[in-house]
């Protein structure tokens, strides 16, 4: 168990028998838990509680999980969350991360899997990295120990899965990365169902970004960064 995995994780789950399963395991990996078996009261609980993270269901009575996540980053508030939807379509998986969440899984699935890229996720969100390095690429400037970003000088907010995809590519400027290259260095797991995932957070950083965004696409191939 690391120290940068343990803390409170938020679990907004309806069905109690996978959050019984989600507790017993996150316990068991030194997370405390806070359960909500309802949106709006997840909604508040992730406002009052300042959980590390939140593993969260799309669908749920009171409030649904996009309009949770879609609230909090309204409000400014980027606390990492790990979506879970019943439903394996692209419909729901990509909403949620435009919304800014970090990851999904979908039902159902291996508790150990869950913990796995819940470690991941908080590792990315804790920010390992050399605390004086800066990085840049044409008008984007990153700096990765404050995980600041600058495009053509403005602030540019990015979730930590955004920032560690866009430093991924800057750091080896006009190297080309496959998606699944992508998916294992910033993900941490390897599914060719996943290369959407890459493609969505990519969409987002340049939208982001603007005109700044030095990502260019390699057709057939991935992505790379050039000045």
């Amino acid at each position: 168990m690391g120290h940068d995995t343990s803390g409170l994780v938020l679990v907004v789950e309806d069905e109690r028998h996978i959050a019984d399963l989600i507790r017993m395991y996150l316990v068991r990996e030194g997370f405390g838990m806070h359960l909500c078996a309802d949106g709006t009261d997840g909604l508040a609980a992730a406002r009052s509680l300042a959980p590390v993270a939140i593993i969260l269901d799309i669908r749920l009575p009171g409030m649904d999980g996009l309009d949770i996540v879609r609230m909090l980053r309204a409000e400014g508030n980027w606390t990492p969350v790990l979506f879970v939807t019943a439903r394996d379509d692209e419909v729901d998986r990509i909403l949620g991360l435009e919304l800014g969440a970090d990851d999904y899984i979908t039902k159902p699935f291996s508790p150990r899997e869950l913990v796995a890229r819940l470690r991941t996720v908080l590792r990315r969100t804790a920010g390992t990295l050399d605390a004086s390095e800066k990085l840049q690429v044409g008008a984007v400037i990153m700096d990765l120990g404050r995980r600041r970003v600058l495009a053509d000088g403005r602030d540019v907010v990015l979730t930590a899965t955004e920032f560690d995809l866009l430093s991924t590519l800057l750091r080896r400027p006009g190297l080309v990365h496959s998606r699944e290259r992508l998916l294992s260095q910033v993900w941490g797991y390897a599914a060719a169902a996943g290369t959407r995932t890459v493609d969505v957070h990519v969409a987002q950083v340049r939208a982001k970004l603007g005109d700044a965004s030095p990502i260019r696409t390699v057709r057939g191939v991935g992505y790379t960064a050039d000045a």
